[in-house]
């Protein structure tokens, strides 16, 4: 039986198992009968449907059922949400289930590789804690699609890569720096882990790292721009299913010629329905997406700014995903990169295929998505504000803690530790209006702040300390589980505080 490595990216409309027997052996994608389309095409539907008792229905079966009408679909968008309907849970734990109660006997999975959008990455790896915990398997690893994108793009070492996955309910950008080689290995900080043991490096391997520059992302993608598509196309709104399908399959045609035709099956009869790459084009400029594209593009290249990185080093450019077949998204790349090389080999399977690249050999230096800020008193202004502890893009695990001295006010009897997570920059928002998705402007201005939904750490001043008196040495930082830990030092009768994780950042 062959031991090795098993990668799952589930996606909103199509999910991909791949399968490495050995570190640096070839990976490759399994057909798994009877969940994928079929043994040329391994790509299972993201589809479930619930078939009496506990019994379900998964990818290829649906349609093979004719239950697409009232399946699940498109659950994979809400994981990444604080609050993640159960209907959507148990849809996904039904897929992922499903896929690993028909691997090939053949095979013994000693670790397991999931990918998770960069939007929501904290909500979904939540999520795949829970689940990852039934399996009887020792290692369980995290990377987020873009990143794992460019762990499969088979560059060379020292290679910088900007990522583009365009899936069907998201939308990331992610610039990483492919690092390795004799001499080049550095004990960087391993891939988010939380099952089984570490990802420890193997003695005799050559350790290969990958530094994760800057990411965004945003919960919007093919699905979205079916429905934009299928209402100029004449479907009535909220748009059935039909015409989704329809303008899916129209739009697709559309990366391969300037015009095209396809049958809408209603319930009125099947008839004709065609359009043209212009009128397709058309449809995005006036949705906004060249602006919601650039914005996502301005966070990463801030990111790689404060790294000591530039956009002009990008040595080649990966759009993956399916969305990034569309002639308009070739387009944007080529106006806003037009001196890179741009790579779409096997845009749907490099997900998958750079996941299984995570072996024990390999490991990651992440950033953080969002930034850290904690509430403190003004004295200047006689006010409480938020004061930054990490900002987004900074590496976790934090190489050095943010140290903070802290002193007695008045009759202070403790200090309350509360943080938040600042507003990103701004950018357009997806808001739904009449069920069709509208990307809308976000108001410049002074940065908001979301308080973390948990109550202050209230942590007692010593006694005897007098007004205006350093009294508390605080250190904060990230471990490499993306817990922020906080540890203190009593200034006034010289005892250290214990160490207390604060929550998961992102």
């Amino acid at each position: 039986m062959s031991q090795g490595t098993l990668a799952i990216d589930l996606g909103s409309s199509s999910t991909l198992v791949g399968w490495q027997a050995a570190p640096g052996s070839p990976g490759e994608v399994l057909a798994l009968a009877p969940l994928s389309r079929s043994t040329s095409d391994a790509s299972i539907p993201s589809l479930v449907s619930p078939s009496g008792g506990s019994r379900w229905l998964l990818g290829q079966q649906v349609i093979e059922a004719g239950s697409e009408a009232e399946c699940l679909r498109d659950f994979k968008a809400l994981l990444g949400q604080s609050n993640a309907p159960t209907a959507a849970e148990q849809a996904a734990e039904a897929l992922l289930q499903g896929i690993w109660k028909r691997l090939p006997q053949t095979i013994q999975p000693q670790r397991l590789v999931l990918t998770a959008p960069v939007q929501g990455f904290a909500g979904y790896r939540r999520w795949l804690q829970r689940w990852a915990e039934s399996l009887a398997i020792d290692e369980v690893a995290l990377v987020d699609e873009p990143t794992a994108a460019a762990l499969g793009a088979g560059l060379s070492p020292g290679s910088l890569v900007l990522v583009l996955d365009i899936g069907a309910g998201t939308t990331d950008l992610a610039l990483v720096r492919l690092e390795g080689g004799e001499g080049r290995a550095m004990p960087m900080a391993q891939l988010l882990r939380f099952a089984g043991r570490s990802l420890a490096e193997r003695p005799g391997q050559q350790q290969r790292t990958a530094k994760v520059l800057g990411k965004a992302g945003i919960s919007l993608g093919g699905r979205m721009i079916d429905r934009w598509w299928a209402k100029a196309l004449g479907a009535p709104e909220p748009a059935p299913q039909a015409w989704l399908n329809a303008a899916e399959a129209l739009k697709c045609a559309l990366s391969e010629t300037t015009s095209a035709q396809v049958v809408l099956e209603s319930e009125a009869g099947p008839r004709p329905l065609q359009g043209s790459r212009r009128e397709l084009n058309n449809v995005l400029d006036a949705a906004g997406l060249e602006p919601l594209l650039d914005g996502l593009l301005n966070e990463v290249e801030a990111a790689a700014r404060r790294a000591g990185e530039s956009l002009d080093s990008i040595d080649a450019v990966m759009a993956v995903g399916g969305g990034s077949a569309l002639p308009w998204v070739q387009q944007w790349l080529q106006r806003r990169l037009p001196k890179t090389e741009l790579l779409v080999t096997q845009p749907l399977q490099a997900v998958v295929l750079g996941a299984l690249a995570m072996t024990p050999a390999l490991q990651v230096m992440d950033v953080l998505q969002h930034g850290i800020s904690l509430r403190c008193w003004d004295r200047r202004l006689q006010n409480q504000r938020w004061h930054p502890l990490f900002l987004p893009g900074q590496a976790w695990p934090t190489p050095q803690p943010l140290e903070l001295v802290l002193a007695s006010r008045g009759d202070q009897a403790c200090v309350e530790v509360q943080l938040g997570t600042p507003s990103g920059e701004s950018r357009a928002e997806v808001v739904f209006i009449d069920d069709l998705p509208v990307l809308r402007s976000q108001e410049a201005g002074e940065a908001s702040v979301r308080p973390w939904n948990q109550p202050a750490l209230e942590i007692p001043l010593p006694a005897g300390a007098q007004e205006g008196q350093d009294c508390l040495r605080l250190r904060f930082g990230v471990d490499a589980e993306r817990q922020l830990w906080l540890e203190g030092f009593d200034l006034v009768g010289e005892q250290r505080l214990s160490r207390q994780i604060l929550g998961i950042v992102e």
